[in-house]
């Protein structure tokens, strides 16, 4: 009876080990494997950029990093939108990428954001951004510059959102990408890979 026992909590771990193998496998894929100069499919590619003060001090930094980062993601097709955190968010760039001009529109926008106030509403484009995504796959930027900014996120209802989020820190600012409405797809997953 206890051997019976001892193999059935024995299985069960190995199975509830599996899943969080294969959801930490999903979820590094779809973060780290976006095509880079690839062909792929047109995707979603949503750039919330802190629209508050502290921006101002590292936007030159920022503008540099995301023209760079924009130069090896956009491909062809891939539908483009901005945000300017600040008070409210609100966009400030939409658009179809259509060779050069279409990179180059979008880098125009974040150079031309005017940032002012004191709190990012990053709560807003975020659900904003979950709502809009068209294609199967999309990738989301966050820029934050405000050292306390995201916390009023954590605190909203929008803090589910950052679940399956990588941030990548600077001396001054942070980058996260965020892998929004993840939840179901990795559900299917496991469903499907565990069914098999």
């Amino acid at each position: 009876m206890i051997r019976t026992l001892a193999k059935k909590e024995d299985y069960r771990s190995r199975k509830t080990q599996k899943i969080i193998k294969f959801m930490l496998f999903f979820v590094f894929s779809v973060f780290i494997n976006l095509p880079v100069h690839a062909q792929r499919a047109p995707i979603d590619i949503y750039l919330i950029i802190d629209g508050s003060a502290s921006f101002a001090t590292v936007k030159n930094e920022v503008t540099a990093w995301i023209s760079g980062r924009l130069d090896q993601i956009l491909t062809d097709g891939d539908r483009v939108t901005v945000w300017s955190a600040g008070t409210q968010s609100k966009v400030i760039y939409t658009g179809k990428i259509e060779g050069a001009p279409g990179k180059e529109a979008v880098k125009k926008s974040i150079s031309d954001l005017a940032p002012a106030g004191n709190r990012p509403d990053f709560s807003g484009a975020l659900r904003d951004a979950a709502s809009r995504q068209n294609s199967s796959y999309s990738y989301t930027l966050l820029i934050s510059a405000s050292p306390a900014a995201l916390t009023s996120v954590l605190l909203s209802p929008q803090a589910n959102l950052l679940r399956f989020s990588r941030i990548e820190e600077f001396p001054d600012w942070r980058a996260l990408v965020v892998g929004l409405n993840l939840d179901e797809k990795v559900k299917k997953s496991a469903t499907a890979f565990f069914s098999q």
